[in-house]
C-alpha cells in the first residue's frame, strides 16, 4: 500500500515530522490516535492496513503535562523492537522538550510586556506635560498588560487634604475625591501607610466604589505613589489601584511588584509636573533644563542605609541631565548590590537610556539573579534602543556581603572599577564583556577576594578621573586611586567628599562629562 499521512491539525508539526521520518528510515509501520472528550481519534498513519488490536506490534502512550494523550503503535519486521523503543525515546524528549520551550517562551514574553511597559511610561512621562493626558495615558497601558478590568489613579492635594481623580478606565464610579483621613477608604489607607494592599471584594466597602460594580471574585490592588528626593524622606503623592482581573483570580505579589516600579516613576513625574507648574507661573523659561536636571537626580536614589554596609555616592551631570547613575539594592540574605553605569555621550538621549536601563536593573537585580543574569535581561530590555541610537553603555554590577569573604561581579566594559585593600595597590575589577551595544549576551562573572571590615570597593566614571588628568589620561586615574589608598580607613562619605573636592580644585584638561563615583566598605 502507498505511505500516506492523514493530516490533523491537533497532532504538533514535530511529533508529525518524526513519526514519518522514522517510519520511512526504518520500514516502520505507524498509527496515532489522541484522546479528545472521550473519544479516540486517528490522527496519523503511515504503512500497510493496521491489524487491529490482536497483540502484534509495540504500543506506547504519552501523557503529557499540557494537552491530550497520544496513542502510538507502531509495526513492522521481527526487528522492530529496538526502532520502536527509540521512537518512544525520542518522542518523550520531544513532549518534555516543547513543553519547556512553551514555558520558557511564556515567561521571556511576560517579561518582555513589562519592561516594554516601563520604556514606555518613560517615553510617556518625558514628552507629555499635561498631567491628566499623561496619568489616562499610563493607567491605560498598565490595565491592558495585567489584565485589570478597572483603574483609577489619585494625586494627593495637600492644601485640600484630599486625593483627587487624576484619570480612571473601564467603568467609573461616582467619586472624585476622597479625604486623605477617610477611615472606611482602601485608597485613603493605603495612602496614609504608605504600603501596598491585595484585597478581595468583601473587604471592599461600598463608599470605595460608588455606583460602579463590584464582582464577588474581583480583586483589588492598591499601591502608594511614592517620591524619593535627593536627599530628605520619601513622601508619597497619590495612589494607582487596580480593579477586577479579565481573567479571574486575585492579582499576585508579581503584578504588585510591576506595579510599585511603575508607581514610582509616576511619583517623580507628579513632583516633576509640580515644578514645571510653578516655573511657568513665574514665567522662568530657563528653569526648564534645571528641572530636567532634578528629574533625573530623583530618579536615582540616595544610597539606602543597609545593616553592615557603610556607602557614599554621588553624580554630577556635565550638563543639566546626564548618562551616568548608580544604585546601591539592598537585596535578600543581608547581601547588596551595587551598579555602576555611564551611557556614552550625555544629555537627554543619554538621560532616556539611563532611566530605562536603572528600572529594568532594579526589577531583575531584586528577583536574586546572578550579577551575570541582570547584565543578559538588561541588555534585552535597552538593546534595540542602543542598536537604533547608536549609543553604548558600560556597566558593572556586584554582589556582595557583610560576612562573605569574596565579591561577584560582571563587568560590560567599565574600566574605573576597584578593590582597595587595607594595604597593598588597588586591584583593579576586569572587564568580563564588552560595552552594551558593542558586545552581546551570554554574559560572564568573576569573583574576587575581599576583607569584610576593611577592604574598599571604588567605582567611578571617566568624568571624574577625566577631572584630574593633565598630561596622560591615566593620571587621572592614579590621583583618584592615591587619594583612596591616603584615606582607605576613613568612612567613605569623607573619601567621597575629598574626592568631589579635587575635582572641585581641578583645571580640566580635556571637555568635561558626566562624574559619578561609589565608594563603599562592608563592616
Amino acid at each position: 500500500m502507498t505511505d500516506r499521512v492523514v493530516e490533523k491539525a491537533v497532532l504538533p508539526e514535530a511529533i508529525e515530522a518524526t513519526l514519518n521520518e522514522f517510519g520511512t528510515t526504518l520500514g516502520l509501520d505507524i498509527r496515532a490516535w489522541q484522546h479528545l472528550s472521550e473519544a479516540r481519534v486517528p490522527v496519523f498513519e503511515r504503512g500497510r492496513d493496521y491489524p487491529g488490536d490482536d497483540g502484534t506490534g509495540h504500543r506506547f502512550t504519552f501523557e503529557p503535562r499540557d494537552g491530550p494523550i497520544l496513542e502510538l503503535w507502531v509495526g513492522g519486521d521481527a526487528d522492530s523492537a529496538a526502532a520502536a523503543a527509540l521512537l518512544y525515546r525520542t518522542l518523550s524528549r520531544m513532549y518534555d522538550l516543547s513543553q519547556e520551550i512553551d514555558f520558557f517562551t511564556f515567561e521571556l514574553s511576560e517579561r518582555y510586556e513589562e519592561i516594554n511597559l516601563l520604556y514606555s511610561i518613560s517615553e510617556t512621562l518625558g514628552s507629555i506635560l499635561r498631567l491628566d493626558e499623561a496619568a489616562r495615558i499610563i493607567l491605560e497601558e498598565v490595565s491592558d498588560v495585567l489584565g485589570a478590568r478597572r483603574g483609577s489613579l489619585w494625586v494627593h492635594r495637600p492644601e485640600e487634604g484630599l486625593l483627587r481623580l487624576a484619570a480612571s478606565v473601564g467603568e467609573n464610579a461616582e467619586r472624585s475625591a476622597i479625604p486623605v483621613d477617610d477611615r472606611t477608604s482602601l485608597s485613603a489607607g493605603v495612602f496614609r501607610e504608605g504600603r501596598p494592599l491585595i484585597v478581595s471584594s468583601e473587604e471592599v466597602e461600598e463608599t470605595e466604589v460608588g455606583n460602579a460594580r463590584l464582582e464577588p471574585a474581583d480583586s483589588w490592588l492598591s499601591v502608594p505613589i511614592r517620591f524619593t528626593p535627593q536627599s530628605g524622606e520619601t513622601k508619597t503623592v497619590g495612589v494607582i489601584n487596580l480593579i477586577g482581573r479579565r481573567r479571574g483570580g486575585r492579582f499576585t505579589a508579581s503584578d504588585q511588584k510591576l506595579l510599585a516600579a511603575i508607581a514610582s516613576q509616576i511619583g517623580a513625574a507628579l513632583e516633576n509636573n509640580r515644578l514645571i507648574q510653578e516655573s511657568l507661573a513665574r514665567e522662568r523659561v530657563s528653569r526648564e533644563m534645571e528641572l530636567a536636571h532634578d528629574l533625573q537626580m530623583k530618579l536615582i536614589p540616595p544610597v539606602p542605609a543597609v545593616p553592615g554596609i557603610q556607602a557614599a555616592a554621588r553624580v554630577l551631570p556635565a550638563e543639566s541631565v546626564g548618562g551616568d547613575f548608580y544604585q546601591v539594592l539592598q537585596l535578600s540574605g543581608d547581601r547588596v548590590g551595587v551598579m555602576i553605569g555611564d551611557v556614552s555621550g550625555h544629555g537627554f538621549p543619554a538621560a532616556l537610556i539611563m532611566a530605562l536601563v536603572m528600572s529594568a536593573a532594579a526589577i531583575y537585580a531584586e528577583e536574586g539573579v546572578t550579577p551575570a543574569k541582570v547584565l543578559e535581561f538588561v541588555d534585552r530590555a535597552i538593546g534595540a534602543e542602543l542598536e537604533s541610537t547608536e549609543m553604548y553603555l558600560s556597566l558593572f554590577y556586584c554582589v556582595l556581603s557583610p560576612d562573605e569573604p569574596s565579591i561577584v561581579y560582571s563587568n560590560a566594559g567599565h574600566p574605573h572599577a576597584f578593590v582597595v585593600p587595607f594595604s597593598g595597590e588597588p586591584v583593579r575589577l576586569m572587564a568580563t564583556d564588552p560595552p552594551m551595544g558593542i558586545g552581546m549576551a551570554p554574559f560572564g562573572e568573576a569573583t574576587v577576594p575581599w576583607t569584610p571590615g576593611r577592604d574598599l570597593l571604588f567605582l567611578f566614571t571617566d568624568g571624574l578621573s577625566d577631572s584630574l588628568a593633565e598630561i596622560r589620561r591615566v593620571s587621572g586615574e592614579e590621583h583618584l586611586l592615591c587619594a583612596v589608598r591616603e584615606m582607605v580607613t576613613q568612612p567613605p562619605q569623607a573619601i567621597l567628599d575629598r574626592l568631589y573636592h579635587m575635582i572641585g580644585q581641578a583645571i580640566p584638561s580635556m571637555p568635561s562629562d558626566d562624574r559619578t563615583a561609589v565608594v563603599l566598605r562592608t563592616r
